[in-house]
């Protein structure tokens, strides 16, 4: 746990930033694993090079790559894409997988000073899954260096994905995941709740219940609903009955309908639907149009060759009117059982 002795970063001013505020730059991992992707690593990594070219465009890229050889074939490779090369830096940082946004820094702001900082949360691979996958959770520590910035370590176990905040004072989150005797068992829900608020700066925490079918994090919040502004959030729904995903998605439904923000008004909801079912060697893949990253000037959003492909991306474009909406097809990243949000973490400037 943490040391109660000292400040917060609450106390010192500092909070998770909305993700649609304006980045400093993005954060990704290079893949690599062929038991993440079977079959698949080449085309995962022409993904990756297709978002580093569209990011390059308007914010720094962030590149940890494990040595110099897979920094020389990266550079290459990036010859065949429009890539902003001047906006691409590589860290020569080893890690076993590409899922950043869940071991990565979780970075905050402080509203006064403008001070950068980030959280280090302990990442325990989903609650003890993947043995091997929990070494990445040294990777914050190693980027400390790069940044030269306060590193806060809250001691206990949160993934990225597992959290969204609205900038305004509210986090959002699952009961199937925080909740879950695999990640903090010790701690209670009014636990966890005031160390939310202690070390993302928020007021109040949004519960929703379980997370899709096929997600292995337990839930994450970011395949079922995202803020996209203090006010409005984008909650997925499947409208075939029959589905697996239908009663769930409808339970977060409701709760969401229930919510309000911290003036007591209800949010504005956006629903966004399912791609249906995406099949991998093992059953369903948890491919969902939420898990978008919201860049700069871009929103990309994974597809999957579903006939509501289209549908998303016009429902996106309405809620984001500013940015350009790009869709990538996911369906090779998503047989990690994660698509463009998970592989993404964005360092805010330091403007609000």
């Amino acid at each position: 746990m943490s040391n109660p002795s000292q400040p917060s970063p609450a106390q010192l001013g500092y909070a998770m930033p909305a993700e649609w505020r304006t980045h400093e730059a993005t954060w990704l991992a290079w893949p690599k694993d062929p038991i993440t992707w079977p079959d698949r690593v080449a085309l995962v990594q022409n993904i990756f090079l297709e978002m580093i070219s569209r990011l390059s465009a308007e914010e720094r890229v962030e590149l940890l790559v494990d040595d110099g050889p897979t920094e020389q074939d990266v550079r290459n490779r990036l010859g065949g894409f429009r890539v902003h090369l001047s906006n691409v830096r590589f860290h020569r940082i080893p890690t076993v997988d590409s899922w950043i946004r869940d071991y990565g820094p979780n970075f905050l702001l402080n509203a006064e000073t403008r001070q950068l900082a980030f959280n280090h949360w302990i990442f325990n691979a989903w609650g003890g899954k993947y043995e091997e996958l929990k070494r990445d959770t040294d990777v914050p520590f190693k980027i400390t260096a790069l940044l030269d910035v306060p590193r806060f370590t809250p001691g206990i176990v949160l993934e990225g994905g597992s959290i969204e905040v609205n900038g305004a004072g509210i986090c959002m989150t699952t009961e199937q995941c925080l909740l879950n005797p695999n990640r903090n068992p010790d701690l209670s829900r009014a636990d966890l709740e005031g160390q939310l608020r202690a070390h993302l700066g928020v007021s109040r925490i949004l519960w929703l219940g379980e997370g899709i079918i096929g997600d292995d994090t337990d839930g994450h919040i970011d395949d079922i609903a995202r803020f996209v502004r203090s006010d409005t959030i984008v909650a997925a729904v499947e409208d075939d009955p029959a589905d697996e995903n239908y009663k769930v998605l409808q339970d977060n439904l409701r709760r969401l309908e229930c919510a309000t923000d911290l003036s007591g008004k209800p949010f504005n909801l956006v629903l966004l639907p399912m791609p249906g079912p995406v099949e991998g060697s093992d059953g369903r893949l948890p491919a969902s149009y939420a898990n978008f990253y919201i860049a700069n000037g871009t929103v990309l959003v994974p597809l999957f060759g579903h006939r509501n492909d289209e549908k998303a991306l016009e429902i996106l474009r309405s809620v984001f009117p500013g940015r350009t909406v790009a869709g990538l097809h996911c369906e090779p990243l998503v047989w990690g059982l994660g698509t463009i949000h998970c592989v993404t973490q964005q360092q805010p400037g330091r403007g609000w």
